[in-house]
């Protein structure tokens, strides 16, 4: 038989989890619309401004409901407002310390791994369209070298035809 604390946290785990997931998902509809044609990348990124705004008020809404089916939420919050969410009791011990801060290390870790990916993603990127725009750059002087060269060709010809 199920408790009451299980069948309140199995809903709130769900909800943080898809709250969690949802910023991943924006992120990657943004990318794509910046791929499209002008025309459809500003409906579509519009609309995600939009996703943007209605997921920061999902999420407040969100924190104001866990909170208040959570007693000791308020008072961690005052207390400790880094570490709430863990009711540690009042013995907290250096050992639990150090776990915890362990635990911060390592997200902040990823964290900054995340960013690099981003950070090497978008230089590659960026390089990618210099390099685009250098030949297009050749090709447009090759053209205009091309035509300014022909000028005086098609300009002798025009005169002996007339």
């Amino acid at each position: 038989m199920a408790t009451r604390g299980s069948i309140a946290s199995s809903p709130q785990i769900s909800t943080k989890s898809a709250i969690q997931s949802v910023p991943m998902k924006i992120k990657r509809m943004d990318l794509e619309a910046r791929t499209l044609p002008p025309a459809q990348k500003a409906t579509l990124l519009a609309k995600l401004r939009e996703y943007k705004s209605d997921l920061n008020v999902l999420k407040r809404e969100a924190k104001k409901i866990l909170a208040s089916n959570d007693p000791f939420s308020a008072r961690d919050e005052l207390l400790n407002p880094g570490l709430v969410g863990r009711h540690l009791g009042p013995g907290l011990d250096q050992r639990d310390r150090l776990m915890m801060a362990t635990d911060r290390m390592n997200q902040t870790g990823e964290r900054i791994k995340e960013s690099r990916r981003q950070l090497n993603e978008t230089e590659e990127v960026g390089v990618n369209i210099l390099q685009d725009l250098q030949l297009q750059h050749q090709t447009l002087l090759h053209t205009q070298h091309t035509v300014g060269s022909c000028k005086p060709s098609v300009t002798n010809v025009c005169k002996f035809c007339f």
